[in-house]
């Protein structure tokens, strides 16, 4: 059985750092940049593979020389690949751009992951059907994770899907399908179309999707840690405060960090603690993937970070 099936996006990250962002027309210098591997899907897949979990990745990477190291990667990561497509487009990029305070700015062009389209899926059921948990996020057509939640439901298999980046297309039946639905703030309400300035907001916009049907929905709230609530119970787990270097794909490794410890048998305030601390763990490390530790270092790291 696989621990996890991860079906989503892979990018090369082109990373920028900033003295301090441009304004509009204006020119300045950088004094580093960094290439690497991202994408929403690959983070989340590599963080729970660096922890320990069997992950199978279902995705497209380009024809191109991107392509073919996204394969390496995954591959020196420990992923199955069979679920790895060649498309007829250029890879996936992200140019991030990051500035003194950690924050960042990224643009996304999709590239081959838009060919991860719903019949591909068909190729891969049994994957699904014997998988512990099936992640999803937003980076790939809405359609084919309509159809990941119809095939896991099908077998029975728990959903996580991670709205980001936010889509007020998204269809709520589906939300209501899957039984992790884990938005940050603003992906809570660009979906329920109510405000989320405060943790009252934030409760009364996750109520409305709980009346839905979605069994467990997890805000994630940053360095404040993520708010867990069901139909019976509201909780914050709370966050660690580190000194961030780089805030890029920490979404994700808390993400990934949490499928792997729940998967593992964890239960959700557990997985959410331990995903918090890994999560505190990559901000304090510049790049995306490269700054997800595997399981053997986070001991030390924890005791040197939090």
């Amino acid at each position: 059985m696989n621990d996890l099936t991860v079906i989503g996006s892979n990018m090369i990250d082109l990373i920028t750092y900033l003295d301090r962002m441009p304004v509009e027309g204006e020119t300045v210098e950088a004094p580093e940049f960094e290439m690497g591997f991202g994408g929403k899907g690959a983070n989340q897949a590599i963080a729970a593979a660096r922890l320990g979990s069997k992950v199978r990745m279902i995705t497209m990477v380009g024809h191109d020389n991107f392509g073919k190291q996204q394969l390496d990667n995954f591959q020196k990561n420990g992923i199955d690949t069979h679920g790895i497509g060649v498309g007829e487009s250029n890879s996936g990029v992200a140019p991030i751009f990051v500035d003194p305070s950690s924050d960042n700015r990224i643009i996304v062009v999709k590239g081959a992951n838009n060919e991860l389209m719903p019949d591909v899926l068909d190729n891969f059921t049994d994957q699904i059907k014997y998988s512990k948990l099936v992640v999803l996020q937003q980076e790939i057509p809405l359609e084919t994770n309509y159809h990941a939640i119809e095939l896991a439901q099908q077998f029975n298999v728990p959903v996580l899907l991670n709205p980001a980046p936010a889509n007020e297309h998204l269809n709520v039946d589906y939300v209501s399908k899957v039984q992790f639905f884990t938005p940050n703030e603003t992906e809570l309400a660009t979906l329920t179309g109510l405000p989320t300035n405060n943790l009252d907001e934030i409760k009364i916009a996750a109520q409305t999707l709980i009346s839905k049907g979605v069994g467990n929905i997890i805000i994630t709230l940053g360095s404040k840690g993520a708010l867990w609530v069901t139909a019976e119970h509201t909780e914050i787990v709370p966050g660690k405060h580190v000194k961030a270097v780089d805030t890029t794909g920490a979404g994700d490794s808390f993400i990934g960090a949490f499928a792997h410890y729940y998967s593992s048998g964890e239960s959700v305030p557990d997985a959410l603690a331990h995903a918090n601390q890994y999560a505190a763990v990559t901000v304090t490390r510049k790049g995306t993937q490269k700054s997800y530790p595997i399981a053997t270092e986070l001991p030390a790291l924890l005791a040197a970070t939090l």
